[in-house]
This record gives C-alpha cells, sequence and structure tokens, in this order.
C-alpha cells in the first residue's frame, strides 16, 4: 500500500474521497439531516451495480440497505450494518472545522463520524467494490444497512427495522458493527456489550426553616447513598485497571442530581440518578443484589426504582461457533492480532443478538487513539485503507461460510 506521501503525488485514493464526502454531511443528534447522506448512499449503490432500498422504519428515519446477491440465496445472509448519525460537537474546541473533513499532511482526516462510524460504512462498501471489480461472487447475500438513530439509543433506527417484515424477508444469520480504535498494534473485537441500567434513587428526609440544625434530612441520606455509590464505582475501576478491559466490570455513574423547592427551605426529597453500565459477567439478579445494599446505606426513606434495566446478549466464541472461526481465521491471514473484550457501551449490535442472530463488533482502526464522541476526532487515511483491505478478507470469507 502507498504511503500518504507518495499518494499525494499521485493523487488521493478515491475511497478516501468518498470518506471525506460522506464525513461533509451533517447528521448530527439530535437533529440530523439524512436526505444528502442517503442521497450519497443511493449513488455508492448505483455505482457498484446493486439494489438499494429506502425502508422507512419511523417517520423521519430511514434504513439504506444496500444488497448483493450470493449465488446460494437460500442460506442465511449477511448484515453489515453501521448508523449514519454522529453525536454533537462543540466547534470551539476543534483545531478545524469538524465538518470540513480536512486532511491534514501526515495523512490524519479530522471530522465528526470519523471513527464513529462512518469509516467502516465507507469500508464495507470500497471492500464490495474491490470484489466486484475482482469478479467475485459471494455463496452467502450480503446486505449493508445504513442506519438512523443509534446515537440516541437506536430504538427509532435499528430497533423498530429488527420488527419489520423487510428486515425477516433479508433472512439474516450473521452480522458485523462497529467496535472501537485500539491505540496499540491489536484491534479490538468484541462479542457482546454492557446492559444499561438508569438507576433513580429518592431519599426523603425532614424539611424545615434554611437557618436550623434539620436532623434526618434528605441530603444527609443522599450523602450517604452517594459516597456507597461512589466506593463501589473506585473498586470496579481498581478491577477494571487490573483486568485492562473496561466490558468486564459494572460502572456506576451519578448523571443527575434534582430537588429543591426554595433557597431557604430544606427539602424533603432530594433524587439522584446513575447511570449504571452492567458487565454480562454480573447476573441481574447479583446486580439487584448490589443495588439494595448500596441504596440500604442511606437508611430510612432511601428508595431506588429502574426507569431501564436492559438485557446483555454475548455471542459466545468457541470451537462450534463457525462464524468466530472463520472471523478468526481472516484476521490471522491479516496478519491481526486481536484483543477481545466486551464492548464498554452500547450499539446496535445488542438488537441483533436479542434475536438471536451472532454478531460481532468490529472497527479495524489499531494505532489510533480512541476519539469516538472527543473533539479532533480523526483517523488516518493509511489506517482507513489498510481496514478496506482487511475487510476484503473478512467478507470474502464470512460470506463463504458453507453451513452455519
Amino acid at each position: 500500500m502507498a504511503s500518504a506521501s507518495k499518494r499525494s503525488k499521485l493523487g488521493e485514493d478515491p475511497a478516501v474521497s468518498n470518506f471525506r464526502e460522506y464525513l461533509r454531511f451533517k447528521t448530527v443528534e439530535p437533529n440530523p439531516d439524512y436526505t444528502g447522506a442517503n442521497a450519497f448512499l443511493k449513488r455508492m449503490g448505483d455505482e457498484l451495480g446493486l439494489p438499494v432500498r429506502f425502508i422507512e422504519v419511523h417517520p423521519g428515519k430511514i434504513v439504506v440497505v444496500i444488497t448483493w446477491e450470493g449465488t446460494h440465496p437460500h442460506l442465511k445472509s449477511i448484515i453489515l450494518n453501521s448508523h449514519i448519525d454522529v453525536v454533537p460537537v462543540f466547534p470551539e474546541h476543534w483545531d478545524c472545522d469538524p465538518f470540513e473533513a480536512k486532511k491534514m499532511a501526515n495523512g490524519d482526516i479530522y471530522a465528526r463520524g470519523s471513527q464513529d462510524m462512518k469509516c467502516v460504512g465507507i469500508q464495507y462498501i470500497e471492500a464490495i467494490r474491490r470484489l466486484i471489480r475482482d469478479g467475485k461472487r459471494m455463496m452467502r447475500t450480503i446486505h449493508m444497512t445504513f442506519v438512523p438513530d443509534e446515537e440516541i439509543g437506536g430504538n427509532l433506527g435499528m430497533g423498530k427495522f429488527t420488527q419489520t417484515a423487510e428486515f425477516r424477508d433479508l433472512n439474516v444469520g450473521f452480522g458485523l458493527d462497529e467496535g472501537l480504535a485500539n491505540p496499540t498494534e491489536k484491534f479490538s473485537f468484541y462479542h457482546g456489550e454492557r446492559a444499561v441500567w438508569w438507576v433513580e434513587v429518592t431519599c426523603v428526609g425532614q424539611p424545615g426553616h434554611g437557618s436550623q440544625f434539620i436532623q434526618d434530612t434528605a441530603a444527609a441520606k443522599l450523602q450517604k447513598v452517594l459516597t456507597a455509590f461512589l466506593n463501589y464505582r473506585d473498586q470496579e475501576e481498581a478491577r477494571a485497571k487490573k483486568s485492562g478491559k473496561l466490558g468486564d466490570v459494572n460502572t456506576p455513574n451519578l448523571t443527575y442530581v434534582s430537588g429543591g423547592v426554595a433557597k431557604n427551605v430544606v427539602p424533603s426529597n432530594l433524587t439522584l440518578l446513575f447511570d449504571l453500565r452492567v458487565s454480562p459477567d454480573t447476573t441481574p439478579e447479583d446486580m439487584v443484589k448490589k443495588l439494595d445494599e448500596l441504596v440500604a446505606m442511606g437508611g430510612s426513606g432511601v428508595s431506588y426504582k429502574l426507569l431501564r434495566k436492559d438485557i446483555s446478549y454475548t455471542t459466545p466464541l468457541g470451537d462450534d461457533n463457525t462464524w468466530w472461526k472463520t472471523f478468526e481465521k481472516a484476521c490471522e491471514k491479516e496478519k491481526m492480532d486481536l484483543h477481545i473484550e466486551i464492548f464498554p457501551a452500547g450499539t446496535d449490535s445488542k438488537y441483533l443478538r436479542a434475536l438471536g442472530i451472532p454478531c460481532f463488533g468490529f472497527s479495524p482502526m489499531n494505532n489510533t487513539p480512541i476519539l469516538l464522541h472527543d473533539h479532533n476526532e480523526y483517523l488516518n487515511e493509511d489506517i482507513f485503507l489498510r481496514g478496506i483491505s482487511i475487510y476484503e478478507t473478512i467478507i470474502t470469507d464470512i460470506a463463504n461460510v458453507p453451513d452455519a
């Protein structure tokens, strides 16, 4: 593969140009403009000579599906998923316009979505472009899906899509979705993710005038509960540092505090909200037991309820999992060292796994700092182009699995 400096003399690789064009569409939550991006994806599908469908799963929420039919279409298909939307930006903290897709002299491409995850969507397209160009055919049908809404939970994107007849007709047997960058030589690989629990803790105590030493206040109880949660957080952080895998532990983080009625009134109620990510290694029963223990530290008048309690689904890895063994061997061909983890946050993979569809999270970005949702998000063009070659191998092997 030519270096960035050599390519600059020959002109930019068309795959990089397509990547940068895709990055310039401002598909920013909470009000993404999908029109331009969807038209761009339609053009990509047309260039490949593949059919493109637009499936509106909710008003204004359109899933784009580009399909490459296999030679054995009766076999279960492969879904290559990516999301179109990106998170908000704070331009004052960026070194350049976050939607300019500016390429630096060393090949770093700065833009929101460069890592999360417009890179992967284009890498799918460009890998399949190369395979078609070389006259290759796959046994299994491949569906590239480009979905909305992921950055705000995916409920009205992949969540809705998986409930439709159009999705059932895809006959999906295996899926690939997003992963994370890895700052080392290794490539991060995910076969599950932590469950999202939102814990609302209510502390009820004695109210009174702000000039008094009121006893048994909601604030005193809040302090005890918060201390208990933060101590637990410290314990889990220590475990994470020891294992080096954030997805193996639980992360309780305080995200919201509310209460009070006036500046001079001691409130009778105060509320805490914790965003808790639960590892698949912790059973729901054990997590509830731990929450009972933590909340009890506040004493009487302290209770909690779960505003959200997701289930953690994983795709087991082992010699009896043909998809895993095939993926692993494809990575060996590419001389890739995988770092196997549980995804620490949430992706659209959960909707596929919930249906019993094996799914892996993978974004081929090694030697790259993790900058999703961060200022100055970037991806180097050499890393991006290497990812296309990696997907060529993975897609070829996965889509030619005869039986699974």
